[in-house]
């Protein structure tokens, strides 16, 4: 039993993979917030393109 105790108690002070789980969240929080600016950024330029597009139209019916 106490050697399960210890055992126990040095895994729970070893800090070796304290660093790479901090970089993991770190990671997965910037990729979170790139992903929902993406999606915003999306529908922003397919509004541009659109009107873009639309304009284009208007003109080149306008010009024949």
């Amino acid at each position: 039993m106490e050697n399960m105790l210890a055992t126990l108690r040095s895994i729970w002070e070893d800090e070796a993979g304290q660093d790479l789980v901090e970089y993991t969240l770190l990671l997965a929080f910037v990729s979170t917030v790139v992903v929902a600016v993406m999606i915003n950024i999306g529908s922003t330029v397919n509004t541009v393109w659109s009107v873009t597009s639309s304009d284009l139209s208007k003109a080149a019916s306008q010009a024949s």
